[in-house]
């Protein structure tokens, strides 16, 4: 068994909370990879902006025979505008897969193509109990009956179009991070900031304790994945292996939780390589790290996006075990520690 490597859980939850607090619905990423860029930079790598929006850096390792690659994803759920309403109000079109409930009544903002930013709720039409109070149980979810009510003076569209406000324009739902006393990390978007924070923790260690990679190895953040098509490209064309770093998802009929590392062994798109799958697995076990194995039939990662887009590499998924996905999400510090030194193993592997 390897002697696990110390890692600065400081650096990881304020890295995690940091990414949290910056808006980045898909489409609308350029702060939070600015972020992973000067992240990058300060653990002396090199990042470079790909053409759509990413950011990767290549870490020399110590062999070059099976180049690996790390990938995970700074966009999260969001919306946009679809329609300034005759009341002022706006109708949203959705950025990525959820339901209107887990965001209703919540605080987003309002990114202008101007550089605005304006406030608002997002409520359905008929809210108020005392004035529907038949209909505010029984008023479908649906994006026809939501709206945003901006925090602004306005029951026009010209009026709402004075404010700056367009078709197009970004939303982003505010986060609520907050951590427990019982080191529970709650917040709107751990999927998938959990996963670049861990990237970036295990790369601190490494190099705070003077290791290199096994392999050479790319690190990669996307910014497309919750729309499909993140990690499509992206990589060297002598890539070997790439291991997705995204959420568990914690539920009923799943083995994974919020207290350790989960390896996936196919999700909704199929089995992922069983050989790369199960050096992970053994791994884990070698180490003693707390881990478990799943399977998400409603589910799709990075690594997967690659495989469609023609990537002849081995994939697997790990990640750290995340409550009400796509809602507001819960995970715990230990499933981020495990999750950071299963890569930090898989990097010295």
């Amino acid at each position: 068994m390897t002697s696990p490597l110390p890692i600065d859980n400081d650096y990881l939850i304020n890295t995690l909370v940091d990414l949290l607090n910056i808006p980045s619905p898909t489409g609308f990423t350029q702060a939070a990879i600015a972020y992973c860029e000067k992240a990058l930079i300060d653990l002396e790598l090199t990042p470079n902006r790909s053409v759509k929006g990413g950011v990767f850096s290549e870490w020399a390792g110590k062999s070059t025979d099976r180049p690996r690659a790390l990938t995970a994803h700074i966009d999260t759920l969001g919306a946009m505008v679809k329609e300034i309403k005759d009341t002022g109000r706006l109708l949203l079109t959705k950025i990525g897969g959820f339901a209107w409930n887990t965001v209703e009544g919540e605080s987003c903002s309002i990114f202008t193509a101007s550089g605005q930013v304006v406030r608002g709720t997002l409520l359905i039409t008929k809210a108020s109990t005392h004035i529907h109070a038949d209909q505010v149980n029984k008023l479908e979810r649906s994006d026809e009956n939501m709206e945003i009510r901006l925090d602004a003076r306005t029951s026009s569209a010209d009026e709402t179009h004075s404010l700056g406000i367009e078709v197009g324009d970004f939303i982003s739902f505010d986060p609520r991070v907050e951590i427990s006393e019982h080191s529970f990390i709650r917040s709107r978007h751990l999927d998938d900031k959990a996963g670049v924070a861990c990237i970036l923790a295990a790369v601190k260690a490494m190099k705070v304790s003077g290791h290199e990679p096994a392999q050479r190895t790319t690190l990669h953040i996307s910014n497309y994945e919750e729309v499909g098509h993140g990690a499509a490209a992206g990589f060297p064309a002598d890539l070997v292996e790439l291991v997705a770093v995204d959420m568990a998802a914690v539920g009923k009929g799943q083995t994974s939780d919020e207290f350790h590392t989960t390896v996936c062994a196919k999700d909704s798109g199929g089995p992922y390589h069983i050989e790369l799958t199960n050096h992970l697995r053994q791994l884990a076990k070698e180490t003693g790290l707390p881990y478990k194995m799943d399977i998400y039939p409603y589910y799709g990662s990075d690594g997967e996006a690659y495989w469609r887009a023609g990537g002849d590499v081995q994939v697997a998924l790990i990640g750290p075990g995340v409550d009400a996905s796509h809602n507001y999400e819960r995970t715990h510090i230990e499933s981020l520690i495990a999750t950071t030194q299963l890569i930090i193993e898989y990097l010295r592997s």
